[in-house]
C-alpha cells in the first residue's frame, strides 16, 4: 500500500491508479481503472485515468520538482496549487471555456480535473490546417472576463492585493523573465537557433541596441505591473478545442501581470500557424482558405476583445476614478500596446530561444523554414519597436500581410 499522505514523490501510472482509488471521490468502488501518462508539455506529469467498466474518466495532473524541458529549471511543486486555484477562479468567470477541477492535494502536489479527451490541442489541429470559426469569439470572452474582473478597476483593492499575494509565482515568472524577455536578445548559450536563420538573428536581433533597450523596458513592466490575474502562457498549446467548443488549460504560469501578455501570446501563436500554412500548404486554394482564416482570427481577437472588454467595463461596478472621462481609452490603449509588444517577444523567443513551437519546427524544407522564421522575427521587431501603433485588428493583420507577402 503506497503512502500518499506523508511525503511527496513523482507518481508512475500504477501509483496514479492507486491514488485515484484511495484519494479521489470520483470513481465507483468496483471501477476497473487503467492509466496512461500523456503529458507532452514542459513542466508536468498528466495521467489519463479511465474506468473501463462504467466509462468514467478523469485527468490527474502532478507537478514534478524540475521542468521536463530541462533539469536546469528547479521548480516549486506549489505551482499546481496555483494552477488549481486559478482554474477555480476562471471557471467562476467563464465556465464554458474552463475545465472543471475536483480537488487539490498539497502533499502530492496534484489535482484532478475534467477529462477533455474529446478535444484536441489547438496547435496540433492548426498544424493539420483545421479551421475553428468560433475560436476568436470564445477566447476573447475568456480574456475579457478574466482580465477585467480580476483587476483593480473592478475588484475591492484589498481583496485584489490578497490575490496578488496568493499568486506570487517566482519560479515560473523567472522562466518567463529569462526565456521571453532576456535570452532571445543576446547570444545566450541556451538559445537554439536554426543554422540558416542565425545570420539574420545576429544582425537584426542581437546587434540591434535599440531593440534590446525596448525589451529591457518591457521586462521591467512585466515584473512590476500587477494589472490582472493573467494566464501567463496562453498559446495554442494551452487550448483544447473542437468544433463549437474551446477550453483554456495549463495556467501554471499565472500571476498578477500585464493584461496584454495573454492577448499578445494568442496573437503571436496565430501568426505561427499562419507561417506554417504559408510554408507547407502547396495547393493554392487550400492555402488561401487557411491563411485567410488565420488572418481573420487575428483581426477578430483584437476587435472582439476590445468590444467585449468595453461592454463589460460599462456594465460593471468599478473604482470611482476609473469612470473619469478618458480613463477607459487610456487603460485600453495600454493593454493594446502591451499586446503588440508581447506578440513580438513571443515570436522572437519561440524562434531564437529554448522552447520551440511545432508550427515552425515541422516545416521540413530548410529554405521555407528560414523564410518563415525571418518573417516572424521581422514582424516581431515592428511589434516591439512600434508597439503604440497597433490599435485595431486591421493594424495587426496589415503588418503580417506586408511582411509575409
Amino acid at each position: 500500500m503506497t503512502d500518499f499522505s506523508t511525503e511527496y514523490f513523482t507518481m508512475n501510472e500504477e501509483q496514479a491508479i492507486e491514488y485515484a482509488k484511495e484519494k479521489l471521490d470520483f470513481f465507483k468502488q468496483d471501477a476497473e481503472l487503467t492509466c496512461k501518462e500523456i503529458g507532452d508539455g514542459n513542466l508536468n506529469y498528466v495521467f489519463h485515468i479511465v474506468d473501463g467498466k462504467y466509462g468514467d474518466s478523469i485527468i490527474l495532473k502532478q507537478a514534478g520538482p524540475v521542468a521536463r524541458i530541462s533539469d536546469e529549471f528547479k521548480l516549486s511543486p506549489d505551482r499546481n496549487r496555483i494552477e488549481s486555484d486559478i482554474l477555480k477562479i476562471q471557471y467562476e468567470y467563464v465556465p464554458d471555456h474552463t475545465p472543471k477541477t475536483y480537488q487539490y492535494d498539497p502533499v502530492m502536489n496534484c489535482f484532478a480535473m475534467e477529462d477533455l479527451s474529446d478535444y484536441e490541442i489547438m496547435r496540433s489541429a492548426l498544424i493539420k490546417h483545421e479551421i475553428f470559426p468560433d475560436f476568436a469569439d470564445h477566447i476573447t470572452t475568456f480574456m475579457a472576463k478574466t482580465l477585467l474582473l480580476t483587476s483593480d478597476v473592478v475588484m475591492d483593492h484589498k481583496k485584489k492585493k490578497d490575490l496578488v499575494k496568493s499568486f506570487i509565482n517566482p519560479e515560473l515568472c523567472e522562466i518567463s523573465e529569462d526565456l521571453v524577455y532576456t535570452e532571445p536578445f543576446y547570444n545566450c548559450e541556451r538559445n537554439e537557433v536554426f543554422p540558416a536563420t542565425r545570420p539574420f538573428v545576429e544582425k537584426e536581433i542581437w546587434a540591434d541596441d535599440v531593440l534590446r533597450l525596448e525589451t529591457a523596458k518591457l521586462k521591467f513592466e512585466f515584473m512590476t505591473n500587477a494589472q490582472s490575474l493573467i494566464h501567463g502562457d496562453l498559446h495554442t498549446g494551452s487550448v483544447f478545442i473542437k468544433q463549437g467548443a474551446t477550453k483554456v488549460i495549463d495556467p501554471e504560469f499565472a500571476f498578477y501581470g500585464p493584461a496584454g501578455y495573454d492577448i499578445g501570446n494568442v496573437v503571436a501563436n496565430l501568426i505561427f500557424a499562419y507561417a506554417n500554412g504559408q510554408a507547407t500548404i502547396k495547393e493554392e486554394a487550400k492555402r488561401n482558405e487557411f491563411t485567410s482564416y488565420i488572418l481573420q482570427s487575428i483581426e477578430d481577437v483584437i476587435d472582439l476583445f476590445k468590444q467585449k472588454f468595453g461592454k463589460l467595463w460599462n456594465e460593471t461596478d468599478m473604482e470611482l476614478v476609473a469612470t473619469y472621462d478618458g480613463f477607459y481609452e487610456y487603460y485600453l490603449n495600454n493593454i493594446l500596446k502591451d499586446t503588440a509588444a508581447v506578440a513580438g517577444l513571443e515570436l522572437s523567443r519561440r524562434i531564437i530561444g529554448l522552447a520551440k513551437v511545432a508550427d515552425i519546427t515541422s516545416i521540413e524544407d530548410e529554405s521555407d523554414r528560414q523564410q518563415a522564421e525571418e518573417n516572424c522575427l521581422t514582424v516581431a521587431k515592428y511589434f516591439i519597436l512600434e508597439r503604440g501603433q497597433y490599435k485595431t485588428g486591421a493594424d495587426f493583420v496589415s503588418l503580417v500581410k506586408k511582411v509575409f507577402q
